[in-house]
């Protein structure tokens, strides 16, 4: 589980728990456990993602991943016990400086972002996509679900965390984080064209020799790159008239999900 956890990655979805409960009036220790959790359910996923029954991956973030240097049934066991333990983390009673209305609405925020109307959904999608061809608003519904449900889940949580919840800005916030979302998978599937091994930290190529339709095949390279643009800007429109300076690290962020280049 710390090899799945502890080294390397960006930790944008950490990122944006604190950023948006910044924005939202939270202190930073209300933050801190669902911070936690998104990160640990993350890593959960990233771990099913890479099983040979799933996308078949040998690298990530730069080393074998986890059924690589442990095995298959290992890397499954890890998965579980990231996705609960991501739940213990933000429900339990312990020290915990949410009160229990704000620890349910996180809860459910997360369980949904993970199973089929989530994550799971979006992975189902793209396992029945593999050699089909999706028309672009298909593509667009797999990637809401499969990348796009955790990122809003974070904003969510982020915002979710401030005393009393402000649910204007959650919703303004949402906006933001669903365009923010779409920005970052348009420009991981650029990056599965232009980027390397070495600069991605696993195997470049890998949608393309998986047959995979993703922006680039359907958009063409330079749409696609247009696209992500566009979904930054809009991101940081969502963000109009609020605090200059509470909102500086989520306008960092959005430019973050389309400049990175891992």
């Amino acid at each position: 589980m710390r090899y799945a956890t502890l080294e390397g990655g960006k930790r944008m979805r950490a990122l944006l728990v604190l950023a948006a409960g910044q924005l939202a009036g939270a202190s930073s220790e209300r933050l801190q456990r669902p911070a936690a959790a998104v990160e640990l359910i993350h890593a959960y996923s990233l771990v099913h993602d890479d099983l040979p029954c799933m996308d078949d991956d040998d690298l990530r973030r730069g080393r074998p991943t986890c059924h690589k240097a442990f095995d298959e049934a290992t890397a499954l066991l890890v998965g579980d016990a990231l996705q609960t333990l991501a739940f213990e983390v933000l429900l339990t009673d312990q020290d915990n400086p949410l009160s229990p209305l704000q620890r349910a609405r996180m809860g459910a925020a997360l369980a949904r972002a993970s199973g089929s109307v989530g994550m799971a959904g979006g992975q189902a999608i793209d396992l029945q996509a593999v050699g089909q061809s999706l028309d672009a608003g298909s593509l667009e519904t797999m990637h809401r679900l499969k990348t796009g449900a955790l990122i809003r889940a974070s904003v969510a949580l982020g915002a979710l965390a401030a005393d009393p919840i402000d649910e204007a800005l959650l919703a303004r916030l949402d906006e933001y984080a669903a365009c923010v979302g779409l920005a970052f998978q348009i420009r991981d599937d650029i990056l599965d064209v232009e980027g390397t091994a070495e600069s991605l930290g696993k195997a470049s190529g890998a949608d393309q020799a998986l047959n995979k339709p993703t922006f680039p095949s359907i958009h063409g390279l330079g749409t696609a790159k247009q696209m992500a643009n566009d979904y930054r800007l809009r991101a940081m429109a969502c963000l109009d008239g609020l605090d200059a300076a509470l909102s500086r690290p989520l306008l960092s962020l959005a430019d973050f999900a389309v400049r990175r280049n891992s």
